[in-house]
C-alpha cells in the first residue's frame, strides 16, 4: 500500500481521494492485492495483535447479544493507527440474520428516521419491512422487478437523530435507543477496553453494490474520548482509513460480515471511506446470508437474539446477498455535558465543507446526480 500511495500523491490532488478513486474504478478494475484481510491475516509489522479486556464480559452475557466467548476473538490493530481495533467477526455462527433481520425490520420502523421521511408521508413509510418483505421472499424471476421501499432505503438514524443539513445532533430530535444494540454495543465496548459506554446515537447505511461513501471525518459527537463503533453485514466493502489530513494515504482493509471495528484515541477523527462493495474474496468468510443454515441458536436467559421466520430468513439472506448494512453507533454526550441552546459551529473543517462529518452512501451515477440536486436523500458526497 505505501508503495502504490507514493506512485499516487503526485499531480496537486490529496492523496486520499486518489486512492478513493483508485478503488472506485470500475474499467479497468482495480488491482486488491494491497487490500488487507483481517479474516485470514497473522500478526506482521503492519497487523498487530490487539489487547482485550475478556475479565470484562462474561460469555454469558456476550451470547445474549450473538457472541462468542471474548477470549476467541481475533482482534487486532495497524501500526501507525493508535486507537484503531479491527475484530473480524465476533459473532456466533447463525447470530448475524438475526441483527440482519434487526437492520432491515426493526430500525427503520417509526419513530426512527429516514430517508424516505424526507419526501414521504409518514404513513407510507410507516412499516417499510411489510411493504417490502414480498418481493423480498421471492425467488429471482429473472424479469426487471420494480424497486421495494426496502431497494431504496439509504439511511436511518437512532437515537440522538443526525441532522444531515446542521451536521449536528440536539436534545429536542431524539427517541428511544434501540435496547439490543445498546446491549450489543456495551458488551464490544466493554471488551475493548471502554466500560460504561452508552449508546446515544446510531446511524444505520445501506449500500448496494454500486454504492461508496465519501471521505469524510465522525467528529459531530461532543464527546470525542468514547469511540465508535462500526458493524458490517451483508456483502464485503473496502474500508480505506487515513490520517488527519486529506494529504495522508489511507490504508485500504476488507470489511466482511460480521466485522467489528473501534475507532478511539488518536484514530477517533481520522479521515475513512468506503469507496466500493466487493465481493468476498476466495476462500474468505461466508456472509450473513451464508450463516443461515447454522442451525438454531442456544437461547440464554434475556437473549436480545431471536431465532427467525422462514419468511424473514429468506428476505435477509436475498437482502445480504447483494447488499451490506453497516451500523456505527456513538456516544454524544460526555458525562456532565449538555446540548448547547444553539448548534455549535466550533468545529467546521474542511471535512464539513466538503463531504460532511457522517457520510451517506452514494450509488454509481446517481450518486453524482445527487450532489447537483436538492433532494433531500442527497448523498454529501460520493467521490467521483
Amino acid at each position: 500500500m505505501a508503495k502504490m500511495a507514493a506512485s499516487m500523491v503526485e499531480g496537486g490532488e490529496d492523496a486520499f481521494r486518489k486512492i478513493f478513486k483508485f478503488y472506485k474504478r470500475r474499467n479497468p478494475p482495480p488491482d486488491f492485492s494491497d487490500v488487507i484481510d483481517f479474516s485470514k491475516r497473522a500478526p506482521s509489522d503492519q497487523v498487530v495483535p490487539a489487547a482485550l479486556g475478556p475479565g470484562g464480559v462474561s460469555d454469558v452475557e456476550a451470547a445474549r447479544v450473538g457472541l462468542q466467548p471474548v477470549r476467541d476473538w481475533r482482534a487486532f490493530g495497524l501500526q501507525g493507527y493508535p486507537g484503531f481495533m479491527f475484530i473480524s467477526n465476533p459473532f456466533l455462527p447463525g447470530s448475524q440474520p438475526s441483527w440482519v433481520r434487526q437492520c432491515l425490520k426493526i430500525y427503520p420502523r417509526k419513530p426512527n428516521v429516514c430517508n424516505l421521511d424526507m419526501h414521504m408521508s409518514p404513513s407510507d413509510t410507516q412499516d417499510i419491512w411489510d411493504k417490502s418483505v414480498h418481493g423480498l421472499s421471492c425467488p429471482p424471476s429473472g424479469k426487471t422487478q420494480p424497486k421495494t421501499l426496502l431497494d431504496r432505503l439509504r439511511w436511518v438514524t437512532l437515537g440522538y437523530h443526525y441532522n444531515w443539513d446542521t451536521k449536528t445532533y440536539s436534545a429536542n430530535h431524539h427517541t428511544p435507543f434501540p435496547a439490543d444494540l445498546h446491549s450489543l454495543s456495551s458488551q464490544i465496548a466493554s471488551a475493548c477496553g471502554f466500560p460504561g459506554f452508552n449508546a446515544e446515537a446510531g446511524i444505520l447505511n445501506y449500500y448496494r453494490s454500486d454504492s461508496s461513501l465519501g471521505i469524510h471525518v465522525d467528529e459531530s459527537e461532543l464527546d470525542h474520548s468514547r469511540p465508535l463503533l462500526s458493524f458490517s453485514f451483508g456483502t464485503s466493502a473496502i474500508f480505506l482509513l487515513g490520517g488527519t489530513r486529506r494529504q495522508d494515504p489511507p490504508t485500504a482493509m476488507y470489511m466482511h460480515s460480521g466485522d467489528v471495528m473501534v475507532m478511539s484515541g488518536q484514530s477517533r477523527l481520522l479521515y475513512h471511506a468506503v469507496p466500493r462493495i466487493v465481493a468476498a474474496p476466495q476462500g474468505g468468510p461466508v456472509s450473513a446470508s451464508e450463516t443461515d443454515g447454522c442451525g438454531p441458536l442456544s437461547q440464554e436467559d434475556g437473549s436480545v437474539v431471536e431465532p427467525l421466520s422462514e419468511q424473514d430468513r429468506a428476505a435477509c439472506s436475498r437482502y445480504t446477498h447483494s447488499s451490506r448494512v453497516n451500523v456505527t453507533v456513538r456516544q454524544v454526550l460526555g458525562p456532565g455535558q449538555s446540548f448547547p441552546e444553539t448548534p455549535s459551529s466550533h468545529q467546521r473543517t474542511d471535512a464539513e465543507q466538503t463531504e460532511g462529518r457522517h457520510g451517506r452512501p452514494a450509488d454509481g451515477e446517481r450518486g453524482k446526480r445527487r450532489r447537483r440536486s436538492s433532494s433531500c436523500d442527497s448523498v454529501d458526497t460520493a467521490e467521483t
